[in-house]
């Protein structure tokens, strides 16, 4: 049985940690629920019984004696706390962006590059939720035939701005002025996610470039990415163009993805089935569909990804690397 602490309880990720631990029963032996000054004492379930949030300073941590850190409270408290975690003897495992470019700290989906656990130092990152969804489905053809480039294009749902994204939608319906966002989002699509950087390209874009080099561990590998803000709740969807290095039936795609640990394939356009946020919300596993060839360039194949972003996008892949460190 393991000392959990969940850091930003309060917050989507931080309630969804605890929903999916509950879930999938994790040894448990004692739960501590950390979140900043405002939200402490609030009280929050867990199976059953009342847990009080306690405020996250360095005085609340010591002498806990915490096994697993789940972090989701932005990058800023992360870079602040987690070492201090790992100090006193817990792995952190960190949702934030602050650790995932460090050449010293592991960046891992569990169905992809488990072997990168291994060497953690006591913070482990996890990847931005559109890089996690993009992971599963790319590292099976990556295996196979390499990849030479890909073309990211991903249609990313307003929780994963967090309880004002949502907010910024449901009141959109009603007329009421964006908060969170620059426009409405309600009936819009914003082609902006993150900050603009001086290359043109947001910060978003960028996370999914590097982090998919680090993750297959692949430096070489040609992409490009524009992330854009959609008017959906939950779920995110990607359009994914990849040129792989060798050629390949179509059929075998299939066998491979059908195959692929944590991936389902939904694609049968005969009948209209292929993969929507609308339908797979809520679900743990990463859906593939629209697999066909890219007639334009050599070896070209493209995908369509939906996965929800806040189960495997962040709380479940954090999880999941919890429950592999205990095995």
């Amino acid at each position: 049985m393991y000392n959990v602490a969940v850091v930003g309880a309060t917050g989507n990720v931080g309630r969804k940690f605890l929903e999916i631990l509950e879930e999938r029963n994790f040894p448990i032996k004692e739960l501590i629920l950390f979140a900043s000054k405002k939200s402490q004492g609030k009280i929050m379930k867990f199976k059953g019984q009342d847990f009080i949030v306690e405020e996250l300073c360095e005085e609340n941590i010591k002498n806990k004696k915490i096994d697993f850190a789940l972090f989701s409270a932005g990058g800023d408290t992360s870079l602040k706390f987690a070492p201090t975690f790992a100090k006193e003897g817990a792995i952190v495992i960190d949702n934030s962006s602050a650790w995932r470019m460090d050449p010293k700290v592991p960046l891992v989906v569990p169905e992809v590059n488990p072997e990168d656990i291994k060497w953690h130092n006591g913070i482990i990152a996890n990847p931005n939720c559109s890089t996690i969804q993009a992971m599963v489905a790319l590292k099976p053809l990556h295996d196979k035939y390499g990849i030479k480039r890909i073309v990211y294009s991903t249609y990313q749902a307003v929780s994963g701005a967090g309880i004002q994204g949502i907010k910024d939608l449901e009141e959109g319906l009603q007329g009421v002025a964006p908060k969170k966002f620059p426009y409405p989002i309600a009936g819009n699509i914003l082609p902006h996610i993150d900050v603009f950087l001086d290359n043109g390209y947001t910060k978003e874009e960028i996370k999914m470039i590097e982090e998919t080099k680090k993750i297959l561990h692949d430096s070489t590998l040609k992409i490009t990415a524009t992330t854009a803000r959609v008017p959906v709740l939950n779920a995110h969807s990607e359009s994914i163009n990849i040129e792989l290095n060798t050629p390949f039936e179509l059929q075998d795609i299939f066998s491979l993805f059908n195959s692929s640990k944590g991936l389902v394939v939904y694609d049968d356009t005969a009948n209209l089935k292929y993969p929507t946020p609308l339908e797979f919300s809520g679900h743990d596993e990463v859906f593939v569909g629209r697999i066909r060839r890219d007639f334009s360039v050599d070896n070209g194949l493209n995908i369509w990804v939906v996965a929800d972003n806040i189960r495997k996008g962040a709380a479940l892949n954090a999880i999941q690397i919890a429950e592999l460190m205990i095995k």
